[in-house]
């Protein structure tokens, strides 16, 4: 079923799509009218049928709220800035897997240090690709990608989250499992993930001092592209986010 974003409604529950929904629902996708779609329209996925779909209007009459697709752990990946285009990937795989937030981090051991304005078009660039990757896997909240920040400017942030957990080769014994049994309980969790280089002793120092805590992936050396989105899934699992949500049988109102 083909998924779009509404951005009004009107009172007889009819959502309208963006102009370039619109163009891409007649043109390329060439639905029609009657045609079933899926509408997402304020936090909340539904069934819907369209009414009208030409390439400069598309409307659809919403039928039934479909499972919530969001998770109840809202869980930040800090992700040590990587080279080239990897983080095009972390974005998009994060989205996918739920999480609620990407914070790009400048640590001493990163390789890439783009300048403000450099900073700025990269985050307009992961924006999209979070946004288009949260149609695609049905999310109904936007996952926001935030300007690439240095790991000093951090403390504020970390200490004010749950709990959070940093993956690193010398952590010893303490699996991921391990640590989230230790804080089951907790519903905003942070995941930070060091660049190419690897966190500096001096960084898990301050990391420590924050509140955060170190675990080990186990005795295989990730990359950093890996570590984050094999950390997240742990995660998910462990938090019981890979269960499908209960289906609910009665028509909702919007």
């Amino acid at each position: 079923m083909h998924r779009f974003y509404a951005v009004s409604l009107d009172e007889n529950r009819t959502a309208f799509l963006a102009p370039e929904d619109a163009r891409h629902a007649a043109t390329v996708l060439r639905l029609k009218p009657e045609d079933e779609v899926e509408i997402i329209w304020d936090h909340h996925r539904y069934a819907a049928c369209l009414t009208a779909c030409t390439p400069k209007e598309a409307s659809a009459v919403l039928v039934r709220q479909l499972p919530d697709t969001e998770p109840r752990l809202r869980l930040t990946l800090f992700q040590g800035l990587p080279k080239a285009d990897k983080m095009d990937m972390i974005v998009q795989k994060a989205v996918e897997l739920g999480v609620h937030r990407v914070v790009p981090v400048l640590m001493e051991r990163s390789i890439v240090r783009p300048d403000e304005a450099g900073m700025r078009k990269k985050q307009e660039r992961w924006q999209k690709i979070a946004r288009e990757a949260c149609k695609q896997s049905g999310r109904t909240d936007d996952m926001e990608v935030a300007l690439p920040v240095p790991l000093s400017s951090l403390s504020e942030t970390l200490t004010s989250l749950d709990a959070v957990a940093v993956p690193w080769e010398e952590a010893g014994a303490v699996s991921l499992r391990t640590w989230q049994a230790d804080h089951a309980d907790a519903i905003s969790v942070g995941i930070l993930i060091g660049p190419e280089g690897g966190i500096s002793p001096g960084e898990i120092e301050r990391l420590q001092s924050a509140g955060a805590q170190s675990v080990t992936l186990g005795p295989r050396i990730l990359r950093t592209e890996t570590a984050g989105l094999c950390a997240v899934s742990c995660l998910m699992l462990l938090y019981g986010e890979m269960e499908l949500p209960p289906v609910r049988m009665e028509a909702s109102h919007a």
